[in-house]
């Protein structure tokens, strides 16, 4: 069986812990701007952003905890790029729990790739359970930092 680890599909790079939007709207753009410093990502910035759009209207990707996930699929992307970002304001991203949202983990995919996509998916869900690593992502000061927490976790 072939595991899917978070920190194979995230750079330093694709890491922004001060987030200055203040609405969802705003957030899943700058979150797009971020994915698209990936070379799998690069001009398709815009498609990714409307993928990302349109699965919110499918429903939030606020899983709860303060935290969401949002993610798209779409035939623009070269590969499975993830990006993670810390809100310096709470969001309302109506979320399941009615909490404001803090701490993003984005993704965009290939449509062709969704086994990676659901087990990647899987294992974020998984992670964030955990009270103590969402509070650990709180308190990182660098992107190194997350990635190491991460890698960490992933370790286990």
């Amino acid at each position: 069986m072939d595991i899917v680890k978070i920190t194979d599909y995230i750079t330093e790079d694709l890491i922004n812990l001060k987030l200055k939007s203040t609405n969802k709207t705003e957030v899943l753009e700058e979150l797009s701007d971020l994915l698209a410093k990936s070379d799998n990502v690069g001009e398709n910035k815009t498609v990714v952003y409307k993928a990302l759009i349109s699965r919110e209207k499918l429903g939030s990707t606020g899983i709860g905890k303060g935290v969401a996930v949002p993610h798209a699929k779409t035939d623009v992307i070269k590969g499975l790029t993830i990006a993670f970002g810390i809100s310096e304001n709470k969001i309302d991203f109506k979320s399941i729990d009615d909490e404001d949202v803090n701490i993003f983990f984005v993704f965009a995919s290939p449509t062709k790739d969704s086994q990676t996509y659901l087990k990647v998916l899987a294992r974020i869900s998984r992670l964030i359970r955990e009270s103590a690593f969402r509070k650990e992502l709180l308190n990182c000061k660098s992107p190194k930092e997350v990635i190491e927490s991460i890698n960490k976790r992933e370790s286990v």
